[in-house]
């Protein structure tokens, strides 16, 4: 399931439960650090026009490095997304990017600014997002080896309610939805 991305995303109010359960798992937080997210739109393929957007182009900025990375959310059409197709690579010199992405006519509609904090288990990768103007999120992705999407959303649902910890909101849209205002 290379470049495949299966995750679930909550609102969190308060995320110590969950740190605690996390720590109680034996797994252990990265420092956090601060991602500036640019999302770009593109010239021959409007990402915002769909009703339900499915689309992103993403440049990174972060102290551990640049990075370029599109996803397609899938099912296309559909208001709920299941996984993503996503590539993405390090980028030695993002200025230049930002450049080569403007010279083709590519335009900036949205940056996400937010700090995030990783706890990584065997086969899932638990997220912590605070995000300027937003709020307080937590993400769960899965990163074992699954047979298929299906295999990997049934396990990442498990791992979840073995939590046992109360979570906010299912939140099935992005960042850049929520600061675009859009619903889907």
């Amino acid at each position: 399931m290379q470049y495949t991305e299966v995750e679930k995303k909550f609102a969190l109010p308060d995320p110590a439960a969950l740190k605690a359960k996390l720590d109680e798992l034996g797994a252990k937080p990265s420092e956090p650090t601060r991602q500036v997210d640019a999302y770009y739109n593109a010239p021959h393929r409007d990402f915002l026009a769909p009703t339900v957007i499915s689309d992103w182009l993403r440049l990174r900025t972060e102290d551990r490095g640049s990075s370029i990375n599109f996803k397609r959310w899938h099912p296309v059409e559909a208001l709920i997304k299941t996984h993503a197709d996503e590539y993405e690579s390090k980028v030695d010199d993002i200025e230049a990017v930002r450049k080569l992405l403007e010279a083709l006519d590519f335009k900036p509609m949205v940056t996400v600014d937010k700090t995030r904090e990783e706890w990584q288990l065997p086969e899932v990768e638990v997220v912590f997002d605070h995000v300027v103007d937003a709020g307080d999120f937590v993400e769960f992705e899965f990163k074992g080896d699954a047979e298929n999407v299906e295999d990997a959303t049934a396990r990442l649902d498990s791992f979840i309610a073995s939590l046992g910890i109360k979570l906010g909101e299912p939140v099935n849209r992005g960042y850049p939805h929520m600061l675009l205002g859009r619903e889907h």
